[in-house]
C-alpha cells in the first residue's frame, strides 16, 4: 500500500512541490499510461514541467544504475559505449575523458543532480528562467547514454527494468515531444514509427 494515496486533482495540490507530486501520482497510478504521465495539466509552467520530469527521470535512473552494478564493472565495460559506433567521453572531469561505463553512469547522475538542485540555476520549483530551462537539453543527452549503454550491452537488465517502469519509452517520448534531443541521438529502438510521429506532432 506504500505510496498508494487517493488521487488529488492538480488544482488541489497547494504546495511548491505540486508538479513533482502530480507526476509521481500519475506514475504510481499506472506506469504503463505514458501519455497520461506526460500530459501537462492546465496552469503548469512548461519550464517547470520539463524540469520536474527530468528530476524524476534521474531519480528513476538511479534504480537502473543499481541493477547495472551487478554486471557492468570497470573490467568488462572499460568505456561508455553503445554499439561499436558510439564511445562517450565523461564530462565530470576537468577535460572530458573516457571512463568505465559504470563510473560514467555515476558521474553523470551525480552531475545531473548537482545541476538540478542548484540554487543558482533552479532557485524555485514554481517558476524557472528560460536560460535555466535551456540547460535541460544537455542533461537529457548525457543521461540518455545510460539507457543506450544498458540496451546494447546489458539487454536483459535493461528489459527487466523497462518492463517495470517504461522509463526509456517515457523519456524518449518526452524528449521528442519537447525537442530536447535530436532524433539521430535516440538510438534505442524503443518506439514504433507511429509513437514518434505522435510525439513530434505535439512538439
Amino acid at each position: 500500500m506504500w505510496s498508494k494515496w487517493s488521487d488529488i486533482a492538480y488544482e488541489e495540490m497547494d504546495n511548491t512541490l505540486a508538479v513533482q507530486q502530480y507526476i509521481q501520482q500519475a506514475i504510481n497510478k499506472d506506469v504503463n499510461d505514458v501519455e497520461g504521465i506526460l500530459n501537462q495539466p492546465d496552469g503548469v509552467d512548461e519550464g517547470v514541467w520539463k524540469y520536474e520530469h527530468l528530476r524524476q527521470f534521474c531519480m528513476e535512473l538511479n534504480g537502473l544504475s543499481v541493477k547495472l552494478q551487478a554486471e557492468c564493472n570497470p573490467e568488462t565495460c572499460t568505456q561508455m559505449t553503445a554499439t561499436e559506433q558510439w564511445i562517450f567521453l565523461c564530462a565530470a572531469h576537468k577535460t572530458p575523458k573516457e571512463c568505465p561505463a559504470i563510473d560514467y553512469t555515476r558521474h553523470t547522475l551525480d552531475g545531473a543532480a548537482c545541476l538540478l538542485n542548484s540554487n543558482k540555476y533552479f532557485p524555485s520549483r514554481v517558476s524557472i528562467k528560460e536560460s535555466s530551462v535551456a540547460k535541460l537539453g544537455s542533461v537529457c543527452r548525457r543521461v540518455y547514454r545510460i539507457f543506450s549503454h544498458a540496451y546494447f550491452h546489458h539487454r536483459t537488465l535493461f528489459d527487466e527494468y523497462e518492463n517495470e517502469t517504461n522509463l526509456c519509452k517515457r523519456f524518449t517520448i518526452f524528449v521528442t515531444k519537447y525537442n530536447l534531443m535530436s532524433k539521430e541521438n535516440l538510438i534505442v529502438p524503443i518506439l514504433d514509427d507511429q509513437e514518434l510521429i505522435e510525439g513530434e506532432s505535439e512538439a
